[in-house]
């Protein structure tokens, strides 16, 4: 049985630089329920699928309830359980619900919070092959570094949900 339901295409959102938080010119991606996650690991299910098209640096938790970004990494955010209210983008950004079976994708400089959460959110988090992952709270000295390294960011070969074909492989480019 396929992981991921047919037809699956994501939301895209592009976020301003609110002179705190860069965010990116290359669109946050979120499939809306896209993963069918049947059966006791759901995590397990979101880890493989990344791992097949190429991502990894694998995590399991949840979101940070604080505003950062990250300036030298790409993100994707497989829900694996529960639900969670998420601001992306800044605090001009967007409010989302994120429920198990979304996959968020954030480029390199997306703002995220979470707001609120159930008890039961479980997330994964998963990185393209590249830098390891840094975690950058926003104020002007870090956004000014920030808008150096993300150009540098180089973009993903691969979609994490749809792999080399996917909407993400069109969608970011430089």
């Amino acid at each position: 049985m396929p992981i991921v339901k047919a037809g699956a295409e994501p939301l895209t959102f592009v976020f301003a630089d609110d002179g705190l938080i860069p965010n990116s010119p290359m669109p946050f991606l979120v499939y809306k329920g896209a993963l069918e996650l049947t059966g006791a690991h759901p995590e397990a299910t979101i880890e493989k699928l990344f791992a097949a098209n190429g991502w990894g640096a694998m995590w399991r938790n949840g979101v940070y309830a604080f505003p950062h970004y990250h300036a030298t990494v790409h993100e994707a955010l497989g829900i694996a359980r529960g639900r969670a209210k998420v601001r992306f983008g800044g605090e001009h950004g967007e409010v989302l619900e994120i429920a198990a079976g979304d996959v968020a994708i954030l480029p390199a400089g997306t703002g995220h919070q979470c707001i609120s959460a159930s008890a039961d959110l479980s997330v994964v988090g998963a990185y393209p092959p590249g830098p390891s992952m840094d975690l950058v709270r926003p104020n002007k000295q870090a956004h000014a570094k920030a808008l150096k390294t993300i150009p540098m960011v180089p973009v993903p070969q691969t979609d994490p949900v749809l792999g080399a074909d996917g909407p993400l492989v069109r969608l970011w480019r430089r």
